[in-house]
């Protein structure tokens, strides 16, 4: 009963019937998202389905956030334009004839996908098969992806990062493996098992598997030659751990709205891999605009938003026009929220975003470089820094950590890295574990407001610079 156009949700774990489901949906015209993350509740998942007035929910039995999973009867009878849902069970037998020939145009909408809401409520992103696979050729041509190449994405189905991946198999022929460990085993088990080559992730998912090494005596991670990483800043010191392994770092900068435009090259130098996300591949333009004026470009070196435009953009948010215009400036540049800047030879390095930006008595302080040098302490597992209101000066630095180095041993550390002493914390906070989205990126704003609520309480420092000795 469905017909083109209409939108398909899936909500699964990582199995091969979601990729299945997807490809359906792309044969027949239907506009898929398959961004709906276990952590989900049956409520979320309501207001979800009601938003993009889906017809049809491909899931499983157990699935979700609820105790028990989510109750397939309330989901069916709450979502007004549900129609049908799917169990792996219903899916056709291999060999069963297609009912209908394929629909061929590769610039309907074919992937919805909610951006993972680090600033709020999610907006759905549209892509068409057009705009996905212009990125895709990209990597897939940049990085030599072939039917050699073993690709493992760690990122779950529910997040962009599988889907570049997903791209990238059907464009290769590699051999495609999703981020399913047998029970009992780790993401290094993994990687080993499957005999992963390409191994695509967040930066938490590099930093647990590069712990994972070092807990099992370092005997090494199987066949990797590339690790990519997008969806936060990259932690230099991370990239350097894979230098040091043998392996190649793929720093990479994207986002749902325009995938992973931005990457480094396998001939690149040790300290563009490192320290930048490279200069991309031809599908996008990116520029550097004024933080407080999208329409004035800055110099070269200078620090504002990262804008862009090319054929991996997307083609709008679903029905929000209004969020949609809001996100270009009168150019047609599309403003990504991000703050950046670009080398001579176009390497993007990332500072942070622009709402995560920390005003100190108007004074600017970038998070991520803070975050990226605590995490060279060989003390300090994550890190995060974030806004502390001030009376006076409007907003001071908090720096939380997982791990176990000391307060002054740190704010020392990071003079020695180069911290100026108008950006050192002047808060600091030591936690197990911090508020992450389903895609394993930190909530900044969850921070502040545990914070704010007392939930958390950080301690006054000061940086006491080491006296010369005479």
């Amino acid at each position: 009963g469905l017909v083109q156009g209409d939108r398909v949700c899936i909500w699964m774990s990582n199995r091969i019937e979601a990729l299945v489901a997807f490809l359906a949906c792309s044969r027949e015209g239907y506009a898929c998202n398959p961004s709906l993350h276990r952590t989900y509740t049956g409520s979320d998942i309501l207001d979800l389905l009601n938003r993009l007035q889906a017809k049809a929910l491909v899931t499983e039995p157990g699935w979700g956030a609820d105790p028990g999973g989510a109750n397939i009867e309330k989901l069916s009878a709450g979502a007004v334009s549900l129609r049908k849902v799917y169990a792996p069970d219903d899916f056709p037998q291999p060999g069963a004839e297609p009912s209908a020939p394929a629909v061929t145009n590769p610039d309907l909408v074919s992937y919805l996908a909610f951006t993972s809401g680090t600033t709020g409520n999610p907006k759905c992103v549209m892509h068409s098969c057009n705009t996905i696979m212009a990125n895709a050729r990209d990597l897939v041509k940049d990085w030599e992806v072939g039917p050699e190449t073993h690709l493992l994405t760690l990122s779950p189905v529910s997040h962009h990062i599988a889907w570049v991946g997903v791209s990238q198999w059907l464009l290769s022929g590699c051999r495609f493996f999703l981020g399913d460990p047998p029970p009992g085993t780790t993401q290094l088990d993994w990687i080993v098992e499957t005999g992963a080559t390409y191994v695509m992730g967040v930066p938490t998912h590099a930093m647990d598997v590069l712990a994972q090494y070092r807990a099992s005596g370092g005997n090494g991670l199987g066949m990797v030659k590339v690790f990519y990483m997008a969806g936060a800043a990259i932690p230099p010191s991370v990239a350097e751990s894979f230098v040091q392994l043998g392996i190649t770092p793929q720093n990479v900068y994207g986002m749902t709205e325009n995938s992973s435009h931005q990457y480094t090259h396998r001939e690149d130098e040790f300290d563009v891999i490192v320290n930048t996300c490279g200069r991309g591949g031809n599908s996008y333009e990116v520029r550097i605009f004024d933080p407080v004026d999208s329409n004035v470009e800055v110099a070269q070196g200078v620090v504002g938003q990262i804008g862009g435009r090319g054929g991996a953009l997307m083609l709008g948010y679903f029905g929000n026009q209004e969020a949609t215009a809001a996100s270009f400036n009168d150019s047609g540049w599309f403003l990504s929220g991000d703050l950046g800047s670009l080398d001579a030879h176009g390497n993007l390095k990332i500072e942070g975003r622009l709402k995560d930006l920390i005003i100190r008595g108007g004074h600017n302080i970038y998070p991520a470089e803070i975050e990226a040098l605590a995490l060279r302490h060989a003390l300090v597992d994550k890190a995060a820094a974030f806004p502390v209101a001030d009376e006076r000066l409007g907003e001071k630095v908090c720096l939380a950590i997982i791990g176990s180095a000391g307060v002054q041993e740190l704010l020392h550390h990071l003079a020695v890295e180069g911290l100026s002493k108008y950006d050192m914390p002047e808060y600091f906070l030591r936690m197990e574990k911090f508020p992450l989205t389903a895609s394993g990126k930190v909530l900044k704003r969850e921070l502040v407001t545990m914070a704010k609520r007392g939930d958390v309480e950080p301690v006054a420092i000061r940086f006491q610079a080491k006296k010369e000795s005479a």
